[in-house]
């Protein structure tokens, strides 16, 4: 080929397999290996690339040969290493290469590339440069592991960071990019295994493991009318002996491996901190309570605050037990007094008693960690949509009696016609599930609260009413008390009970729904059927895809160690063993075009559809936090996607032509979420404004929605008296001993009720985890290899203009954040919202929005 000994210069750019390695550290040899020992152990060495290890070929992008398909050139191996590249990231190393060129080679447009080592390496990009009869430099983004050659039925393949609609590829492309599709698609069969790219959907029937017992069976969630579920990725792992539906359970379990946490990324020693509570610290832990060295309960509230002020004391031998992990070591703060301290939680960091007051616990259903269920009340009484043939009448007892006194003279008919009357209801969520968990050691209600939007902004809490099957039977409704405010003597301990059984199911319907299922369970699938139908060249790949990152590990990882039977979720939280059972019910009634925050919010009554608004909807609680922030960061993502998308199509007839997309739709729609594919409501893709709405709405729900629901829950749920996550007792009634306790020493009682000692620690070492930020986190409006994801210079500064958006949002924020008027944001407990601030440091931060659910 070389006729004229004409060559292109280049640049790759890889990391080895060093430092963290993802299937070793959870041994203890795997934990030794990472300190300085391992580095020197390493495989391949540096001097490895330079020999014949790794090889290369150029594929032309304008140049078929005799079969159409682009020409491919000579091979080329890594020549030296350049040692002073400004760009370079952590453990990461250039080498220069060459390519042999002729005139007939036309333009590269993509390249193969092969490794013969015996360790993979994370390929990061490819930069060509002095192209001849090309302007400017060749960008190759890859960020993708390669493995030995011989595990791949076809070379590894990768394109030049062009963009193309499917009928604008250049037609030597055409192939290849069918190729690398159908190769990502693999053929659903066989157990995957570590070194494949292959994305494939399967059901939630890995959740338990029967042949541990029959305590640890769970219903497949997923494929049934019974128990509908969003797909997860396909692992193909052998079925259990006891259940051929139940897949077999392994601490090894298969993602695509570009989906994996990256190297040296923070999440991966989270992960694994995850993984050693579960593994370690929960056992030692266990072995402390069942010696009764430390009883299993808290005698007062300050002993509470001595989990982050003076800690407990634990035995030598059971430190010992816990993995040496760093992480572990960290996060739970064990030093040589064997002390299990935890940082001071932000809602108790000003005053250790406001959470209790009524205004902070209104705030919180505003401005707090599960901001997104409280509705506008439109009838009174407050009904169920329960089926009346099986569970029989539950319509509220609540009456106007109790409530219109505190109505500022208004009847709760004004109230409700000038919008001033809202309500937190689990009751419907909770209660065909009450009579189960009731049989166990956890005793609780299903709940409905009834609140008062002030003149001052602020709401107040009027009743709430506690509910418990009818003991003749479900079909015979419920038996429910109605709790109205008080604020001294024994009463004002019940009305702190009532409010803290409210906190319990909205902890559970938080953590099961509005953050599990609501965002990590209904992405993946967008996650799969991206990467099984959307080209890499395609915009809206390039589009979607930093809301995808990590997703897919982060979510296996919860099957693997929080949502599966005997898991960290079913130890900790009210459900138990219905936990995820209970969220499939849920998803029954999910409906994608409502996590839209405009649609979601107009659904809930707390917005009224105004076209001359922002976003088209006018706010009814205007000093609602959430929403606030959150109309201004939708308005953001949409202007973005508009602005991008309209880059590639130009009208209607280009989205249903587009057949890439075309096909992604159904198969997100039919398949992905195929136990809902007849659902009326799912967008048709056939429209311009279909695909802008899809993608904001996709974005904001990676991004925006789940930085929401997940980032404060260690900030308010790190102390446990704000937000348990269990009860245990029933409310005392007059003239039991549950009842005197509560007279001679309240905070006793109200401590044997909610989550105890244990459960607590378990708590919150895992949120603790699960609300920090890594290290290396991109936020909206970032992204990795952000200058060279695209060559559409009008791309970069449609996504340049949506930074300095974002930017401009965050300074708006800090200014309401200031302004004493807006009563709702900062509250008794002097906590600022900050949980949609775009950006953050590293850490417990309490702010910033990470582009995806990595974590």
């Amino acid at each position: 080929m070389n006729i004229f000994g004409a060559k292109i210069t280049g640049t790759v750019v890889l990391m080895q397999k060093n430092v963290l390695d993802v299937n070793s550290i959870t041994s203890p040899q795997g934990i030794l290996d990472t300190g300085l020992g391992g580095l020197t152990s390493l495989v391949d060495t540096l001097s490895s690339f330079l020999g014949f290890s790794v090889a290369f070929q150029l594929i032309s992008a304008t140049k078929p040969d005799s079969s159409g398909k682009g020409k491919v050139g000579n091979t080329a191996y890594l020549k030296g290493i350049i040692d002073n590249l400004p760009t370079l990231g952590d453990q990461q190393n250039a080498f220069k290469i060459e390519f042999d060129y002729d005139s007939n080679f036309g333009i590269p447009g993509a390249f193969y590339v092969k490794n013969y080592m015996s360790n993979e390496f994370l390929l990061i990009s490819l930069t060509l440069d002095d192209i001849p009869n090309n302007v400017g430099t060749i960008h190759f983004v890859c960020n993708s592991w390669i493995y030995n050659a011989k595990n791949y039925q076809s070379d590894r393949i990768f394109f030049a960071n062009n963009t193309y609609l499917p009928s604008k590829t250049p037609g030597p492309l055409v192939y290849y990019r069918d190729l690398e599709l159908k190769n990502l698609r693999g053929n659903g069969t066989g157990e995957r295994k570590e070194w494949e790219r292959i994305y494939d959907y399967d059901v939630y029937n890995d959740l338990g493991d029967p042949d541990k017992g029959v305590e640890y069976a769970r219903p497949v969630l997923g494929g049934s009318s019974t128990y509908p579920y969003p797909r997860r990725g396909r692992t193909g792992r052998k079925p259990t002996k006891t259940d051929p539906n139940t897949e077999s359970r392994s601490d090894n379990f298969y993602i695509p491996r570009d989906e994996a946490f990256g190297h040296l990324k923070s999440s991966d020693f989270l992960a694994y901190g995850i993984k050693s509570i579960s593994q370690d610290v929960i056992p030692a832990l266990k072995s402390v309570f069942d010696i009764n060295f430390t009883p299993n309960e808290f005698d007062s509230f300050e002993e509470v605050h001595d989990l982050y002020e003076g800690g407990i004391k634990l035995p030598t031998d059971v430190i010992k037990q816990i993995t040496p992990l760093p992480v572990v070591n960290e996060l739970l703060r064990t030093d040589g007094e064997q002390f299990l301290k935890f940082p001071v939680p932000k809602v108790v960091q000003v005053s250790k008693s406001a959470w209790m007051t009524d205004v902070e616990f209104a705030r919180e259903i505003l401005a707090g960690v599960n901001p997104g269920l409280i509705r506008c009340l439109q009838e009174f009484p407050p009904k169920s949509k329960l089926d009346s043939g099986v569970y029989g009448d539950h319509t509220s007892t609540i009456t106007k009696e109790q409530i219109e006194p505190n109505l500022d003279g208004l009847t709760i008919d004004e109230a409700i016609q000038q919008k001033k009357v809202f309500i937190l209801d689990d009751h419907d969520a909770i209660f065909p599930y009450l009579r189960r968990i009731n049989s166990t050691n956890s005793k609780a209600y299903a709940t409905r609260t009834i609140l008062y939007l002030k003149s001052d902004g602020t709401l107040k809490p009027l009743a709430i009413e506690l509910s418990l099957p009818h003991p003749e039977g479900d079909q015979y409704g419920a038996i429910s008390k109605v709790y109205l405010p008080a604020i001294e003597g024994v009463q004002s301990y019940i009305w702190l009970l009532a409010k803290a059984y409210v906190i319990v199911n909205d902890s559970n319907v938080h953590q099961l729904i509005s953050h599990w299922l609501n965002t990590h369970a209904v992405v993946e699938p967008f996650v799969i059927a991206s990467n099984r139908q959307l080209s890499v060249l395609h915009p809206i790949y390039k589009l979607l895809f930093p809301h995808y990152r990590d997703t897919m590990n982060i979510n296996a990882l919860a099957r693997n160690q929080l949502i599966n039977a005997g898991g960290i979720i079913e130890q900790t939280f009210l459900p138990s063993k219905y936990a995820m059972e209970m969220s499939s019910i849920i998803y029954k009634d999910w409906v994608f075009t409502d996590q839209a925050l405009p649609s979601d919010l107009i659904k809930r009554g707390m917005a009224i559809a105004d076209a001359s608004s922002p976003n088209g909807v006018r706010l009814v609680i205007e000093d609602y936090p959430y929403a606030m922030d959150g109309l201004e960061i939708w308005g953001a993502i949409n202007t973005w996607v508009q602005d991008y998308v309209s880059l590639y199509y130009t009208s209607d007839d280009t989205v249903k032509g587009d057949l890439e997309l075309q096909q992604w739709w159904k198969e997100l729609v039919e398949v992905g979420h195929g136990d809902k594919k007849d659902e009326p409501w799912w967008p048709k893709m056939q429209t311009l404004q279909d695909l802008i709405q899809t993608c904001t709405t996709l974005i904001w729900t990676a991004s925006a929605l789940h930085a929401s629901v997940n980032f404060g829950q260690y900030p308010y749920g790190g102390f446990i008296l704000n937000r348990p996550t269990l009860s245990r007792r029933f409310m005392p009634e007059e003239g039991s001993p549950e009842y005197d306790e509560l007279v001679t020493n309240p905070e006793r009682a109200y401590l044997r009720t909610v989550t105890p000692k244990f459960q607590t620690l378990i708590d919150l070492s895992v949120i603790e985890i699960l609300s920090r930020h890594a290290s290396d986190e991109y936020y909206l409006g970032n992204r990795d290899s952000a200058e060279f994801w695209t060559s559409d210079v009008y791309a970069l500064e449609a996504f340049k203009k949506f930074g300095n958006k974002l930017a401009e949002i965050e300074g708006i924020l800090i200014q309401r954040n200031n302004d004493v008027s807006l009563r709702n944001r900062v509250g008794p407990v002097t906590m600022p919202y900050t949980l949609l601030y775009p950006t953050s440091e590293a850490g417990l931060t309490f702010r910033g929005i990470p582009n995806s659910i990595s974590i």
